[in-house]
């Protein structure tokens, strides 16, 4: 037996109780690619070695209430991270989100040595990232917060909700389900209790946002359950050819547009598609590139790309 491998096994099983309520033996086996009856026996040897740690096998597994160890030394690679990750909320979350992280981090940083502290200065004087504007309205400054709060304690939300196609905000009672980022924008699914169903949102979009001590009144799948079921919607093929030396500018945006596959040919790279929304959000995304680019299929993108390019003013 590798003692070495091992012993990193048990403190990493420690860890981790210590930073969720419950730890599931089957979740640590496949995660360290072990067997159940191995992480049993590290589990014993931790509760040998004074661990107060209560549940039992086939359930879970958690830390006696206030049971807390010495904050743990952190490697330079660690400490680097930390600062890199400051910036990088600074620039994806809202303003109250950022200065929750910000509290929490100051906690961590007040552990670090001096000479620690001052690597972490530096590199957060020397990294840069430019924020992308209107990624949130700037009027609701916490609405992150409190979908994030919402779903963790089962609280409907009460919102102003101006949706791409209303000219006013509409009120909205939600029952948040998840939150998740794509492109640009962060959105987030919930059960709508004026449409009945499920509906996808985006945060910016947001003009008025506040949590409510009306609990939740269905039970939720995971979001993942939600995002992954099939837009009964049917998909357009559409195959266009773009030189080289511009097709390596789409590949930001193109998965966004349902992006399949791409063949580097003799007369340039020939890009398939299966797209939802071709005469809106694909033919004004292929603007961009129609000097360059060629549609190989199918015609009515043709013309439809013919009737925007009509109908400009200049």
């Amino acid at each position: 037996m590798d003692v070495t491998k091992r012993f990193n096994r048990i403190i990493a099983i420690y860890f981790q109780l210590q930073a969720k309520p419950i730890v599931r033996s089957q979740d640590l086996a496949e995660q360290f690619d072990v067997s159940q009856r191995t992480i049993y026996r590290d589990i014993k040897a931790l509760e040998q070695a004074g661990i107060p740690i209560y549940g039992e096998a086939g359930t879970g597994y958690g830390l006696v209430e206030g049971y807390r160890l010495p904050p743990t030394k952190f490697s330079r690679e660690e400490i680097l991270t930390l600062a890199a990750a400051e910036k990088l909320m600074q620039k994806f979350v809202d303003p109250d989100l950022f200065r929750h992280f910000s509290a929490v981090l100051n906690k961590i940083k007040a552990y670090l040595r001096y000479s620690d502290k001052l690597n972490v200065n530096l590199l957060e004087e020397n990294m840069l990232m430019g924020s992308l504007a209107h990624r949130f309205n700037e009027n609701v400054p916490s609405a992150l917060s409190i979908l994030f709060e919402s779903i963790a304690q089962h609280k409907v939300v009460d919102m102003e909700y101006q949706s791409g196609s209303s000219v006013k905000p509409i009120h909205r009672e939600i029952e948040p389900v998840g939150v998740f980022h794509q492109g640009n924008y962060w959105y987030f699914m919930a059960y709508c209790h004026l449409r009945k169903d499920y509906r996808q949102f985006r945060i910016d979009r947001i003009q008025k946002i506040q949590l409510t001590s009306v609990s939740f009144i269905k039970e939720h799948k995971p979001l993942s359950y939600y995002l992954a079921k099939e837009d009964p919607s049917p998909t357009i093929t559409i195959r266009i050819c773009v030189p080289l030396v511009y097709a390596r500018h789409m590949e930001w945006e193109r998965s966004y547009y349902g992006f399949v596959s791409e063949e580097i040919t003799d007369a340039g790279v020939i890009m398939t598609f299966e797209c939802k929304n071709m005469e809106q959000e694909f033919a004004r995304w292929y603007l961009m590139f129609a000097d360059e680019a060629k549609i190989l299929e199918p015609n009515e993108l043709k013309d439809r790309v013919k009737e925007l390019v009509s109908n400009i003013r200049i």
